[in-house]
């Protein structure tokens, strides 16, 4: 996300944190190498102007002259400001209303609104448990009303049936007083959008919000469009009283511009941010959070969650008593730790959220070839016979022959595999009897994971 600010920010935040005094001039040297990372990241002129301002300020202000480690505390003021341009802290939806609350997704088309529609439905049943009927009022888009019943059947919701020749004022009564009748809590409305802002979408969208008096209108921005997102912005605020922003395709090779500027062209916050095209590629927008990912700082909170939301905890448990009672680790307890990798969301997903200087570290790897590995070494073993898997001793030329085959590789590649599995077996026999936490432990593992230590592993 946003690389190109991201790599400049990551660079000049190196070369602050070795200032040993901090001056006039070269605050003013930093500042205006921040202010051409950000001009050239389509953030908007005047949001661009307040946020420098604001540094200035601070950085020449007691708070970083009288500091023992001034680069550090101007760092620090940078992070601070770029997070209250995003806003503050987490903004979450709002459904204090008698039910069912309805949310109206506006924005232009090709932003994302549908899919959006429908993987905030998959986040208010599975966060909020709520049971959430979508109803699309797009009748001029070919297919966009099979969209979002295809994409609401994903998320686990109902779907409320519209036709392209229906007005979309009468769709949402109808969808509303079938929403009460069934005693349904949150009724997300899709509408309509254009490829550019016109009069008659305006009037549209303004007649269905005080049809329907919605407690929440998210505004769908897409984060790749740059300066246009503003003006959009300003139109949207104009008609509508927008109560949040949601941001998607942040994991488009974005320059990053609508997150820093969107927030304070319309003074709604941003309330989720699309991260991946899957239908739970929805994350709750933490303003501090993403200001540490932009300056290069990772965030390592957001790895935290995404891994425990991948991990199936009954199979780890499983895998730990099998250990544990030394039936040993065999080829589907391997295939299963692939397969929770991708449940993750890939390589790719979790080195996104990891610090700049760890990621530099790894910046030799290719992640599109790491993530085929993967995909190869699932079908590698999806190529074994069951008692293969259990018993890979059995594996010997004419066995990796078949597999290798079957799997659409060569035999060595089969062999790598094998290599890597025994390792990995070789690693569990040793974690057999509490070996993990004594490895930790000789790791220095246990110090500094956040203050109450590593959590007791269930070996």
């Amino acid at each position: 996300m946003a690389s190109a600010l991201t790599d400049k920010l990551t660079r000049l935040v190196k070369e602050m944190r070795g200032q040993a005094r901090i001056t006039e001039s070269n605050v003013t040297d930093m500042l205006r190498e921040v202010r051409m990372a950000l001009l050239e990241a389509d953030v908007a002129l005047p949001v661009v102007r307040d946020f420098i301002a604001r540094v200035k300020e601070k950085a020449l202000g007691q708070e970083v002259l009288g500091s023992l480690k001034p680069g550090q505390t101007l760092v620090s003021i940078v992070n601070r400001e770029l997070a209250a341009t995003m806003g503050e802290g987490v903004a979450d939806i709002n459904l204090a209303a008698q039910p069912p609350a309805v949310i109206l997704m506006a924005g232009l088309q090709g932003a994302g609104k549908t899919t959006t529609t429908a993987k905030l439905a998959k986040h208010l049943i599975e966060k909020r448990k709520k049971k959430v009927l979508t109803v699309s009022g797009d009748v001029y888009r070919p297919a966009a009303i099979e969209q979002l019943k295809s994409v609401t059947k994903q998320a686990g919701a109902e779907w409320f049936p519209s036709t392209p020749d229906q007005k979309p004022l009468d769709i949402a009564h109808a969808a509303l007083d079938y929403a009460k009748k069934h005693y349904f809590d949150v009724l997300l409305v899709d509408t309509a959008g254009r490829l550019a802002i016109d009069e008659a979408l305006m009037k549209e969208i303004k007649d269905l919000h005080a049809a329907l008096n919605p407690v929440e209108t998210l505004f769908v921005v897409d984060a790749m469009q740059g300066q246009d997102a503003i003006n959009t912005a300003k139109a949207f605020k104009e008609a509508l009283p927008l109560t949040g922003i949601v941001l998607t395709k942040l994991d488009g090779d974005s320059r990053g511009g609508a997150a820093l500027s969107v927030r304070q062209i319309t003074g709604a916050p941003i309330k989720f941010a699309g991260v991946s095209e899957k239908i739970d590629g929805l994350e709750v927008f933490d303003a501090e959070r993403h200001a540490g990912r932009i300056l290069g700082m990772g965030d390592i909170v957001a790895l935290v969650e995404q891994v425990t939301a991948g991990v199936d905890m009954e199979a780890a448990q499983k895998l730990a008593a099998k250990v544990k009672s030394g039936d040993g680790f065999d080829l589907n307890d391997f295939l299963s730790q692939i397969q929770q990798m991708k449940q993750m969301g890939g390589l790719s997903s979790l080195m996104d959220k990891l610090p700049s200087q760890l990621t530099a570290k790894a910046g030799s790897l290719d992640m599109d070839k790491a993530e085929k590995d993967i995909k190869r070494k699932e079908g590698i073993i999806q190529s074994m016979t069951p008692l293969e898997r259990r018993k890979p001793e059995l594996i010997k030329a004419t066995r990796k022959k078949r597999i290798a085959n079957g799997a659409g590789v060569h035999v060595q590649e089969v062999n790598r595999l094998l290599k890597e599995f025994e390792q990995m077996q070789g690693m569990m026999k040793k974690m057999k009897g509490g070996g993990l936490m004594k490895m930790m432990k000789k790791m220095g593992g246990m110090k500094g994971m956040g203050g109450g230590g590593m959590p007791k592993m269930p070996f």
